[in-house]
């Protein structure tokens, strides 16, 4: 029994060790550096496409291990088309419009061949990452376009003044601490807090089983912290910034649909049994389907954050995306077999993958050692999942022998 407590705590918060074990190296590292507030903020700024990317990825890995190889080509091509509709002056929805109708288009491609012809996913994807960067490559020409649209860059994150005015500036005496983004993570951290235990006791009363309560306080204490942290640090340096309001409600938005709908829960039953979910009535060709077009949406959503923060599009961005949005997931603690993962692990995987990314480049880590570093990190993350699915075995195999030598000496 001791030994499964062990297992499950490490299952659950592995990653959430690790993170902390590796913001404390870099801290040390860098001399403190990694943990100024510019440098948070740029954690943000800079891996929004991560947390996106591996949202829509999540799903994907849900349904089974399976992933999407072209959505970086994909966030190059939605860009690209949005790049050219700003640089000819029209009105920034028009351009937003298109990019996410782009994605929507790609998702919906694939999603056919996936689920309806029974393409495997993996050649679907590599074929859509081929063909999309050569699309991306005709439409743009070669050149590279920018985007200047003040509007645009201010909502979507880029440019200096990409963040949520200090409404509360006039209060109290005249600093550069922003009161506005203070308040907004105390309220944040609060309403979370109160969340949680409403939500225990809710489902304590259905008669489900939930974590001890001395579990259930150290937890959210530890999250409330790192809330609070993470405000304060912002208020520091300029505030919320805008690309952060759309992160969370990707972010929301996702966590809802993969805990509180039948999609959620259709994504995870087709990733733990494909057979018996197909045989107790689910039509598992939508549930793939739905994977793969939330995927192409989310996509173009990135082309959409992507071409703010760089002010600009041109053929070769987007490179390496997918593998960044793959890492955050397996990293997260999404399972390589599907049927397991979180929002959450979104969250702290891609978090990561921006922590490592960040430390590196202040510690002045040569790029060729970056790339092997992040390899070695994925790689234990996929190992450690392989492991945990061979104790989960091992256990349930115990467990049914069990069964059987008892109803034998009976």
């Amino acid at each position: 029994m001791e030994g499964n407590k062990v297992v499950n705590f490490l299952r659950k918060y592995m990653m959430l060790i690790a993170t902390v074990v590796v913001i404390l190296v870099f801290y040390f590292l860098t001399g403190g550096k990694s943990l100024l507030p510019q440098n948070i903020n740029n954690v943000i700024s800079q891996n929004a496409y991560v947390f996106v990317l591996g949202t829509g990825m999540l799903l994907c890995i849900l349904t089974g291990g399976n992933i999407d190889l072209s959505v970086g080509s994909v966030v190059c091509l939605a860009g690209g088309v949005g790049a050219i509709i700003l640089e000819k002056n029209l009105p920034w929805p028009i351009a937003v419009v298109a990019m996410l109708v782009m994605g929507l288009l790609v998702g919906l491609w694939h999603g056919f061949w996936i689920a309806y012809v029974k393409v495997p996913p993996f050649i679907a994807t590599l074929v859509g990452m081929l063909a999309f960067r050569g699309l991306a490559n005709i439409i743009m020409g070669g050149y590279a376009y920018q985007v200047s649209d003040p509007a645009y860059l201010s909502i979507f994150g880029g440019g200096d003044n990409c963040y949520v005015p200090d409404f509360l500036a006039g209060i109290g005496p005249a600093t550069e601490f922003n009161k506005t983004c203070m308040v907004m993570a105390v309220l944040i951290a609060a309403g979370y807090a109160v969340f949680t235990f409403i939500n225990r006791t809710r489902l304590i009363k259905k008669g489900y089983k939930v974590d001890s309560l001395v579990s259930q306080i150290i937890k959210t204490v530890l999250i409330v912290a790192v809330v609070i942290w993470i405000g304060y640090k912002l208020a520091n340096y300029k505030g919320i910034p805008t690309v952060l309001i759309w992160i969370a409600l990707v972010l929301g938005v996702f966590a809802y649909i993969t805990t509180k709908t039948t999609l959620g829960r259709n994504l995870y039953a087709v990733g733990g049994n494909a057979k018996a979910t197909r045989l107790s009535g689910i039509d598992t060709r939508k549930v793939m389907f739905s994977a793969y077009t939330l995927m192409g949406v989310l996509s173009g959503f990135a082309g959409v954050l992507n071409i703010a923060r760089l002010m600009g599009s041109q053929p070769t961005y987007g490179l390496g995306y997918e593998m960044d949005a793959i890492a955050a997931c397996f990293i997260g603690g999404a399972s390589a077999y599907g049927g397991t993962g979180s929002i959450g692990g979104v969250i702290i995987g891609a978090a990561l993958m921006g922590i490592i990314n960040q430390g590196m480049v202040i510690a002045n880590t040569p790029p060729n050692y970056q790339t092997v570093v992040k390899g070695i990190v994925l790689v234990l993350a996929v190992f450690f999942d392989v492991i945990m699915q061979m104790r989960r075995k091992g256990s349930k195999k115990k467990n049914a022998n069990a069964v059987e030598n008892g109803g034998a000496k009976a």
